[in-house]
């Protein structure tokens, strides 16, 4: 096989299609399982921790991916249906050498995906990823019978995942007074985020936490909160969370419904840690598409703000390369490396809850901590055969426009990493010129 198979956040793509098929589960097992073995790993495991998303498609890339682990001599602990960021927790604490989580995130069920985690719970770097890619024309040198790997399913982790945010957390905090709808997605954390907040004092309204396979971000979490925000105002709910798939991002409505980007969380978050010291080296990561009033409110805090690609393996990249211990994107993956590995969505709704009950104020008043300046986001399906982002007229409207902005505005026009979109995002003061140079792009990609 040939051609990047890795996207911003590990493979991704239809079931049954080249990527995501059983026969090519197997293989990237097997591939993975000979890229460790051939690795020093003296006084680390075998081990492979394997989790997953609701999905259908999961049972089968489940199995096939053990296949291929085993075939290879790693031994497998499949985990059942569990957030992303468990994944990264329970790779370092069960000392497995490779954590996988099948899932596509915020897709619908018609799609799957595959991430790694490393032995130290965070995902692979790009360097690994492509020392994998690399492996997969090779030729596969399987173990003899007698060293093939074993398998055995592990049903009590939620419970160790769901200890683990809860120790995060003040130790006599208690939300007893707080009414709080969890929109789960029908995803992975269908049976544990109700838990932990009903556990925590909170009274619970629970949404999409009925999974059968298809449903998964159907009319629901992260990507669509119309339900959820009707459930807030008819049950006067103080919070609404909607989190994604895998539960790895996280969407907030405030009192009256209303939903708040990850923007907004971030710089509540920042100013609370800000106030509290804890922000390591008075520096935060945000990426390349947050609201450039963000930066000036946290600019006016004193709080410095790097900014990166996107993708929150980008954000954790940068955390680690600076010594940074607080990130996030627009989308909600919000990321604090003090507690976790990766995105977290229960755990960053979590600690806004925590300063939400101490504060006396409304969700609505927290999370309007900036102004935003005019914003615009349009993604356009596309032909990856025809890459309209290569014409010569595109690239130089592209240009014009840029300069148009000058230096109080920004533009990012890019493909997703994810499916075939391409995302275009404008931000300026001035609004009209920000829909107007959306409408010329837009429409120029739309012609080709």
């Amino acid at each position: 096989m040939t051609g990047k198979i890795f996207g911003t956040d590990g493979i991704r793509g239809k079931v049954n299609s080249s990527l995501i098929s059983a026969n090519f589960a197997q293989k990237i097992g097997a591939v993975c399982g000979q890229y460790l073995s051939s690795k020093d790993l003296s006084g680390r495991s075998n081990r492979v921790i394997i989790g997953k998303d609701t999905r259908r498609s999961g049972y089968m890339l489940e199995t096939a991916l053990t296949s291929g682990f085993t075939s290879i001599g790693m031994d497998v602990f499949l985990l059942g249906p569990i957030p992303t960021p468990a994944i990264g927790m329970l790779t370092r604490s069960m000392k497995a050498e490779l954590g996988v989580m099948i899932t596509a995130s915020h897709n619908h069920y018609d799609d799957n995906g595959i991430k790694f985690f490393g032995h130290d719970g965070f995902k692979l770097s790009d360097s690994v990823e492509n020392e994998i890619e690399g492996l997969l024309s090779d030729k596969l040198e399987l173990n003899s019978s007698n060293l093939i790997g074993r398998v055995k399913r592990i049903d009590e982790v939620l419970g160790r995942y769901i200890e683990f945010v809860k120790t995060s957390l003040p130790r006599n905090l208690s939300l007893n007074g707080l009414k709080v709808v969890i929109d789960c997605a029908n995803g992975a954390a269908y049976k544990c985020a109700p838990q932990i907040l009903w556990e925590l004092g909170a009274k619970v309204i629970p949404s999409a936490v009925e999974p059968n396979g298809y449903n998964i971000n159907l009319n629901c979490g992260s990507t669509d909160t119309k339900i959820a925000g009707e459930l807030v105002r008819q049950h006067e709910a103080d919070l609404g969370i909607c989190l994604d798939g895998d539960a790895d991002r996280v969407i907030l409505l405030d009192e009256r419904g209303e939903e708040v980007d990850g923007d907004q969380l971030l710089a509540v978050l920042a100013s609370h840690w800000n106030a509290e010291k804890k922000i390591a080296k008075g520096t935060i990561v945000a990426t390349v598409m947050s609201n450039l009033g963000l930066n000036r409110h946290l600019d006016d805090l004193g709080i410095k703000v790097h900014r990166t690609s996107v993708g929150d393996r980008h954000v954790v990249e940068a955390m680690r390369r600076k010594g940074l211990n607080i990130g996030g994107e627009k989308s909600g993956h919000i990321v604090m490396t003090d507690y976790a590995t990766t995105g977290d969505g229960i755990l960053a709704a979590l600690h806004f809850l925590s300063i939400l009950h101490g504060s006396g104020d409304r969700a609505s008043k927290l999370l309007t901590a900036f102004q935003p300046i005019p914003q615009e986001l349009v993604n356009l399906n596309f032909n990856p055969l025809q890459d309209p982002l290569e014409n010569r007229e595109v690239k130089q409207l592209i240009k014009n426009c840029k300069r148009r902005l000058g230096g109080l505005g920004e533009m990012i026009v890019r493909k997703s990493g994810t499916e075939p979109v391409i995302r275009i995002m404008i931000q300026h003061d001035d609004q009209s010129l920000v829909s107007n140079i959306l409408g010329e792009i837009s429409s120029k990609i739309k012609d080709l």
